[in-house]
């Protein structure tokens, strides 16, 4: 038997092959590690960004510098999960040594795993308002973020209606003051418009020929421009949801990708530090690298 492998602790054959001792502390250990980092990257991040024009990174940048930071915080995390699954793992007697580097692999790849779902599961409330304070600071578009949030598209038909200082709206009087019933009216017309850019631009991704004409009339009426202007207003304010929606699914897919390199980023560190943390546990370690083995 190899003398390195030599200690006073016997393992039955019938022994598990997996200390969910270990791995669960190692699991523990990598989630809460996670909330702090992310607690960090929060603060750090609301320290880059500025309402200010010319303040600060851009949007642009800030998002590739949080999930570059998304990367490096999954990294860190599952290295110190793995490494403390192998390290707190009993040593086992009688077994190859390319057995002992699979499980103490497996054991890393394992407390990835737990702490993943854990994460997931139990963590998900904290750091979801932790996020959303920086989603709040970072000041992304007002648009893009009142659909996501209100699940509607009142601030695009707020543009519809917003009135033109040089024309005289149809309900308005010699005074310049608009009736209660013109007032109403306004009201009925804006819900109206509000829920077909709901439900029609939600489904079809553009209003329908024919509701941009009702609503280019719509306008037409309660703000006192013509149908013409109207209609050029409406098919700028739908451009502009279009642009809004396709940023927010760029955005959505950009961030797929870092998390997705995030996890497989954090599987591979968690297996990697096991087998470091395994080979101190066994007095392997070369202090330079993994130790070669041959696989014969």
């Amino acid at each position: 038997m190899d003398t390195r492998l030599e200690t006073a602790e016997a393992v039955s054959g019938t022994a598990s092959a997996v200390s969910w001792g270990s791995i669960a502390a190692g699991g523990f250990a990598a989630a809460a590690l996670s909330l702090a980092l992310l607690a960090l990257g929060v603060g750090l991040g609301l320290a880059s960004v500025s309402p200010w024009g010319g303040s600060g990174v851009s949007a642009s940048t800030f998002n590739n510098i949080s999930g570059a930071y998304l990367v490096i915080m999954a990294i860190m995390s599952s290295a110190v999960g793995g490494y403390l699954a192998a390290r707190l793992r009993t040593r086992w007697t009688g077994l190859h040594t390319n057995e002992v580097f699979f499980r103490d692999t497996a054991h890393g790849f394992i407390a990835w795993a737990f702490a993943t779902v854990l994460s997931v599961g139990v963590l998900a409330g904290a750091a979801t308002h932790i996020a959303a304070g920086a989603a709040s600071g970072v000041g992304a578009a007002a648009a893009t973020r009142a659909v996501q949030t209100t699940g509607s598209y009142q601030v695009y038909v707020d543009k519809l209606f917003r009135a033109d200082a040089a024309a005289t709206p149809a309900n308005s009087t010699a005074a310049g003051t608009t009736p209660p019933s013109a007032a109403s009216s306004n009201e009925v017309s804006r819900a109206e418009v509000n829920r077909l850019f709901t439900t029609t631009f939600s489904g079809n991704a553009d209003l329908t020929a024919a509701d941009r004409t009702y609503v280019a009339r719509v306008i037409a009426a309660q703000t006192g421009i013509s149908q013409q202007d109207a209609e050029r207003r409406v098919t700028e304010v739908v451009n502009e949801v279009k642009a809004a929606v396709d940023k927010t699914r760029h955005e959505a897919a950009k961030f797929a990708l870092w998390m997705t390199a995030a996890l497989i980023f954090g599987a591979f560190a968690a297996s990697l530090a096991a087998v470091e943390g395994g080979q101190l546990r066994d007095g392997t370690w070369t202090e330079r690298g993994l130790v070669k083995r041959a696989w014969a």
